[in-house]
């Protein structure tokens, strides 16, 4: 019988998102036929050598391994809210390198993005000089697909078997309209491409072959429409920098990261760092100290942790690069604030 708790937060790979219950029917999805999902490896959920470590070694609480599984069973993106360094960001690479969701995808989000940005980009002007070619007798109607790219939400979308990895960062940064633009997107798990769909009729079968996020390698999109089959794990962060709609909030399954205790911190230090020795747990010490006062990140931690291991350093030097490795990150704290 499937078993709805597929990530374990252990952080060793395994195929269980095959064993995903069935959605709820208000969260069933039936895109067109299945894609693959790409690479299976141990370290395919990471983009870069730093995002592989971190997936590694990313340490869940509890409440996070549950609150990730909900939001898998019910097809519902996971917003996540807390203070800078609890690592909000790093959970979406950690789970999907746990479930082998293939590498993630990231849209960073700006007081400047637009729905539109997250779907697919799109260059009317190389279409156009394209058209006109050597002779000046092309058409508007040939190669749209060649003059369009997926972005990663529109990427996410696409109907792969197994769920796509979305994380889409810092989304209290955005404008107003974003949050809600982005709810009817989800809600639907569907969109359309309006250039696709004007091309759609003057081709034969109706398809395209368009580039995805994150790879040169083409997907089909028939007349222009895309819905998914898997709804993508879509991880939202926010550092509380705004409210958002009633609407959205209620849309989505809901994680708040606190600061972690003593017993996560060694745990965190455990597994970057190996076993803390007494200089280490010194530094954890004065950092929960002065986290009391002021806000920390654990970035800063494992920064000082590491440099107070180096060859030739001093025990005085230690102790003033570890003051200076982890100030404060509101200048507020340290009574320099306006």
């Amino acid at each position: 019988m499937p078993h709805w708790s597929v990530y374990s937060g252990t952080g060793e790979p395994h195929d269980g998102i095959a064993g995903l219950p069935a959605p709820p029917p208000w969260r069933a999805f039936d895109g067109g036929p299945a894609l693959s999902s790409p690479g299976d490896g141990d370290d395919a959920a990471a983009l870069s050598p730093d995002r592989v470590h971190r997936a590694r070694t990313y340490v869940p609480t509890p409440e996070s391994v549950q609150l990730v599984n909900a939001a898998l069973c019910l097809r519902r993106p996971l917003l996540v809210t807390g203070p800078p360094g609890t690592g909000k960001s790093s959970l979406a690479y950690a789970v999907a390198r746990e479930l082998r969701l293939g590498p993630v995808l990231r849209w960073n989000i700006t007081s400047r993005s637009t729905l539109a940005d997250g779907l697919y980009q799109y260059d009317p002007l190389s279409r156009l000089y394209a058209a006109r070619g050597d002779d000046g007798h092309g058409s508007l109607h040939d190669g749209v697909e060649d003059h369009l790219r997926l972005g990663p939400l529109g990427t996410a979308l696409l109907p792969y078997e197994h769920p796509r990895a979305l994380l889409v960062d810092e989304i209290d940064k955005s404008d107003l309209d974003l949050p809600n633009d982005l709810l009817n997107i989800l809600e639907e798990g569907q969109y359309e491409i309006p250039e696709l769909v004007r091309a759609a009729r003057h081709s034969p079968d109706g398809t395209a072959r368009v580039p995805a996020d994150g790879t040169d390698a083409p997907v089909t999109i028939s007349r222009g429409r895309v819905r998914c089959r898997a709804f993508p794990f879509v991880v939202l962060t926010s550092n509380g920098e705004r409210e958002f709609p009633p609407a959205f909030l209620r849309r989505c399954v809901r994680l708040r990261l606190r600061r972690p205790d003593r017993t996560q911190l060694t745990d965190i230090v455990r597994a970057h760092l190996g076993e803390p020795d007494a200089r280490a747990q010194a530094l954890i010490t004065e950092f929960l100290s002065r986290a009391g006062t002021g806000e920390l990140a654990t970035d800063q931690l494992l920064n000082a942790i590491y440099l107070s291991g180096v060859a030739g350093l001093e025990a005085d030097s230690r102790e003033k690069l570890a003051e200076q490795l982890m100030p404060y990150l509101s200048a507020a704290a340290d009574g320099d604030g306006f």
